[in-house]
């Protein structure tokens, strides 16, 4: 097994015109490891990425963040958390990295604190109000 960065990560993940060594590249290493470990931090970057850099819309975040949780070749670190997050990204309108952060808050059982709003309307999260 190997690990991959976010850079790595996304060059696998998309077909990059501007870029088609490097996708080349990603998927050659990829597929010789057979089983790549992908951090929260590289999930969370993976995401951000897509959105602001490729302008990616939710649902194709979604249906990305579908592959990597159905591919038995990507081994997620904190799986529970991953499969967490990415139920309440799927249904909810908080950024994906905000539900990271509260998978695993609740993985700690404890409650979480934030200034987002659109955060706030997801279970067990309470608004800090000024």
């Amino acid at each position: 097994m190997i690990a991959v960065d976010t850079n790595v990560l996304v060059r696998v993940l998309v077909d990059d015109p501007g870029q088609p060594a490097q996708v080349r590249a990603a998927r050659a290493v990829l597929q010789k490891a057979g089983e790549v470990f992908v951090s929260q931090v590289v999930l969370v970057e993976t995401v951000w990425v897509l959105e602001t850099a490729y302008g990616l819309k939710r649902d194709d975040i979604i249906m990305v963040l579908d592959t990597l949780a159905l591919n038995s070749a990507y081994v997620i670190e904190h799986e529970h958390r991953f499969i967490e997050a990415h139920a309440l990204f799927r249904q909810d309108k908080a950024d994906f990295a905000d539900f990271i952060i509260l998978a695993a808050a609740q993985n700690e059982n404890s409650p979480l604190f934030t200034f987002d709003k659109r955060l706030a309307g997801s279970s067990g999260v309470t608004l800090i109000t000024t």
